[in-house]
């Protein structure tokens, strides 16, 4: 097992530079003559509003030195097939001795950032119990190694993130995520049910209650009207032929601030976006390590590499017994399914509807994360001292 170090994040000139140069030589398309421009997409004046301060106003260095507050480290963690991966990850310790260990996943196009704002939240203090930390780049993210051969898979994510955590010492966790933070700390779950005690998601993913398995859910259901939304097209894009989006994110940084920019405006509950928060985030994909493109192949992968225990991802919006469940419901999130929905799941022993907040959950509210983990986990709640030897106090 390979030690642990401190990670200090540091782009080189000659990557800012190289960005500057590129916008500055952008062209941009054009755009049709309407007041509703983002019904076609991120409007060409907030785009280029973006980029002409990307290219002459915005500090990277001032956020890359913010970053480097935050307690990063660096890990090789062996991965079945694909050897030793060097993974970067934010690790908030405890001073309290019995502190909860507490995965969190990010998602796309989140990033380790996410968890920031839920950092000074889960302290402890004033009765309420405290947390171990440990917020990973996934491979292909953030600070983390690329991926250079096909089938990384779910399993293979789940993986790192368990063995990551093991490696640091904590042989049972609990985890928390959304969008694929969801997905991972499902099959986490399914893979590792006597280490993953529970988990606390938002970007609940589920399916109909069956009359068969869950009679009276599916009778609720059935009295519920229910009509899905969601924006699928990105998806389906990314994970069919990730290769050729590829092209236009490893050239162009216009690219990639527009397809991520689209996102964090739609999937958001009005959320005010700082242009220095939007430049942030698109920026720590654009200096990725493992570049500006790997972070879409995550998309095929999970969807074209079955195994006996994951089929495919699906698995992730099944039942799974063993790993208590708490659930956060917002109504801006990218899929909204009935309540009845999330209790086909596991067994939910926590569940808050929120009227505000969307698919950025850590970030638009982390009051309300924070509040649901301190209400599972706190002495009050149904999931006091799940951890053994580690209550939170």
């Amino acid at each position: 097992m390979a030690s642990h170090e401190l990670y200090t994040i540091h782009v080189p000139d000659a990557q800012i530079e190289k960005l500057k140069r590129k916008l500055e030589d952008a062209d941009y398309p054009d755009e049709l003559d309407t007041e509703e421009q983002w019904r076609y997409g991120a409007p060409l004046t907030d785009v280029k509003r973006l980029a002409e301060y990307w290219r002459t106003g915005f500090d990277w260095r001032k956020a890359e030195s913010k970053m480097n507050e935050l307690p990063n480290y660096r890990k090789k963690v062996s991965v079945d097939g694909f050897g030793d991966l060097d993974v970067h990850f934010l690790w908030q310790k405890s001073e309290v001795e019995g502190a909860i260990p507490l995965l969190f996943c990010h998602g796309w196009p989140g990033s380790f950032l996410e968890v920031t704002k839920l950092l000074p939240l889960l302290k402890g203090g004033d009765g309420k119990p405290t947390f171990h930390i440990v917020a990973p780049s996934l491979p292909n993210f953030g600070f983390s190694q690329r991926i250079a051969k096909p089938g990384f898979a779910l399993e293979q994510y789940a993986q790192t993130c368990h063995r990551l955590m093991q490696d640091l010492g904590y042989a049972k966790y609990v985890t928390q995520g959304g969008d694929w933070g969801f997905y991972v700390t499902r099959i986490m779950g399914v893979l590792y049910p006597q280490h993953v005690l529970a988990s606390h998601i938002n970007m609940i993913r589920a399916h109909p209650p069956s009359f068969t398995l869950q009679p009276a859910l599916a009778l609720q259901h059935a009295l519920t009207p229910y009509s899905p939304a969601e924006t699928t097209a990105y998806r389906q894009l990314q994970a069919t032929k990730p290769q050729t989006l590829a092209y236009a994110f490893a050239s162009s940084p216009l690219a990639l601030l527009a397809w991520i920019y689209e996102k964090l405006h739609d999937w958001t509950d009005a959320y005010p976006w700082t242009d220095d928060e939007v430049l942030t985030w698109v920026s720590v994909y654009y200096f990725s390590t493992a570049g500006p493109n790997a972070h879409i192949r995550i998309y095929y992968e999970a969807g074209h590499n079955p195994t006996t225990l994951v089929p495919s991802r699906e698995r992730a919006s099944e039942w799974v017994d063993s790993v208590k469940l708490g659930l956060a419901h917002f109504p801006r999130e990218i899929t909204v399914v009935p309540r009845a929905w999330g209790k086909t799941l596991g067994p939910v022993v926590h569940e808050s509807v929120n009227k505000r907040g969307g698919h950025f959950a850590a970030w638009e509210r982390p009051d309300v994360i924070s509040r649901d983990l301190q209400g599972m986990f706190g002495k009050k709640g149904p999931l006091y001292k799940i951890v053994p030897g580690r209550s939170g106090y």
